[in-house]
């Protein structure tokens, strides 16, 4: 962060200060009052006309060159800033600090940013997760998180962590909106979850969310299957099998990387009765390191489902 000030104050060091003044003055544009007593007569004024507009461009030029200067050494030090912003949130995000995350992001909820708002919406909707949060905060975080995600999107179309989160942040406002408006979101979310594996076939999380997405479906109440099936002449479905093959998918992108998803193939397993590997993959959710709230649920699940089997 330091670097970061100092790089900007040696960028905008040597270009200094000067008025308009003192750049017409050096175009050669006199800047006092008229020459002598009486300053320039009718003719003097007319020869020296071309001259004058001559001398007025270069220094209308020079003025031109020197703001685009001043805005381009704006633009970079803003960039700098936004890098800071994003290498403190990320450390905070890391430490698990969400509501001191949350605190330093919303102070750019305005920014044009793409990579620092969708970390704010993320930011948002992991304090409506908290169990501290109360019911009616945690629903005006969610819609806040929704905002923060859409406006991340719309700045920058191929992000992909724009899409995953604008498509968690759909299925939780989901929760508020009915079993009709969920079905029908269910739609969107899986295209911007496809998306941001298309755009970083490498990241887990995406990943391990459209696994989550296939699991919901096939485990879908047959009430709710009625429903959709009333709604939507195709509506959403899928298989434990095609949940699994995410999960494993996840976990070769990157191995162990996160509770949840030891959870679920462990889950997936127990559905298609499989109890040896899910008594793998149970135990291995039981026994990850709690370093979040979400965790310490997953290793309670876990426990639960081991006990069961």
């Amino acid at each position: 962060m330091a670097a970061a000030a100092v790089m900007a104050a040696l960028l905008l060091r040597p270009l200094g200060r000067p008025s308009a003044r003192s750049l017409l003055g050096r175009a050669g544009v006199a800047t006092g009052g008229p020459r002598g007593r009486g300053g320039l007569g009718r003719s003097q004024v007319l020869r020296k006309s071309p001259k004058r507009g001559v001398a007025l461009s270069a220094g209308s030029f020079l003025v031109y060159e020197a703001s685009k200067l001043v805005s381009g050494f704006a633009e970079v030090h803003a960039s700098f800033k936004v890098a800071e912003v994003i290498e403190q949130a990320d450390y905070l995000y890391g430490s698990g600090e969400t509501e001191k995350l949350y605190r330093l992001l919303v102070q750019h909820k305005n920014s044009e940013d793409a990579e620092l708002l969708w970390r704010l919406a993320r930011a948002s909707r992991d304090l409506a997760q908290l169990s501290s949060t109360s019911a009616e905060e945690k629903r005006q975080l969610v819609y806040e998180a929704l905002e923060y995600a859409k406006k991340a999107l719309e700045k920058n179309e191929s992000n992909f962590a724009a899409h995953k989160w604008y498509a968690i942040c759909i299925s939780d406002v989901g929760d508020y909106e009915g079993i009709k408006v969920k079905i029908a979101n269910a739609f969107v979310i899986k295209e911007h979850f496809q998306r941001a594996i298309e755009l970083n076939p490498k990241d887990a999380t995406s990943i391990h969310l459209m696994g989550i997405w296939c699991y919901s479906f096939a485990e879908m109440p047959w009430y709710q299957r009625k429903i959709a099936a009333m709604l939507f002449a195709t509506p959403p479905t899928s298989t434990y099998q095609e949940a699994l093959r995410y999960f494993h998918m996840a976990e070769e992108a990157d191995p162990n990387f996160y509770s949840k998803n030891l959870l679920f193939l462990g889950k997936a397993y127990l559905k298609l009765n499989n109890k040896k590997m899910a008594l793998l993959w149970l135990s291995k959710a039981k026994d990850y390191p709690a370093h979040t709230e979400e965790d310490k649920q997953v290793q309670k699940e876990a426990l639960e489902l081991l006990n069961s089997i």
